[in-house]
């Protein structure tokens, strides 16, 4: 087996397509990577929420922001806005959405975008 893997997000190996979101996954054994594109309006607690039942979102995520902006609200009321350079670490039990009128895209290596146990 090679040391060496490459794989591609405009062909990933999983892709999840919620409304206004497209996150493309890449599988390395037991680490998934995600690209995430959430379109202006997306907001967890609208999109994502039904289909997963909880009141807030309860991954942890761990990523960077690379174009638009994020907010996210933890349950416990600290908020704070991504932006693209932001290096980001949210702990579970939060809400998040698209600031402003232009898409946020961001690298996650830990989140249910395709966490990996």
């Amino acid at each position: 087996m090679a040391n060496l893997e490459k794989k591609s997000f405009d062909n990933p190996d999983e892709l999840k397509t919620p409304e206004k979101t497209n996150a493309a996954v890449v599988n390395f054994g037991t680490v998934a990577a995600s690209r995430l594109i959430l379109q202006p309006g997306w907001k967890w607690s609208t999109d994502i929420k039904p289909m997963v039942g909880t009141e807030s979102c309860e991954a942890k995520h761990i990523g960077v922001i690379v174009e638009g902006a994020i907010s996210c609200r933890h349950d416990d009321g600290t908020e704070v806005t991504y932006s693209a350079g932001s290096a980001y670490a949210i702990e579970p039990g939060h809400d998040a959405w698209v600031e402003g009128d232009s898409p946020a895209v961001a690298y996650e290596f830990h989140g249910l975008w395709g966490e990996k146990g």
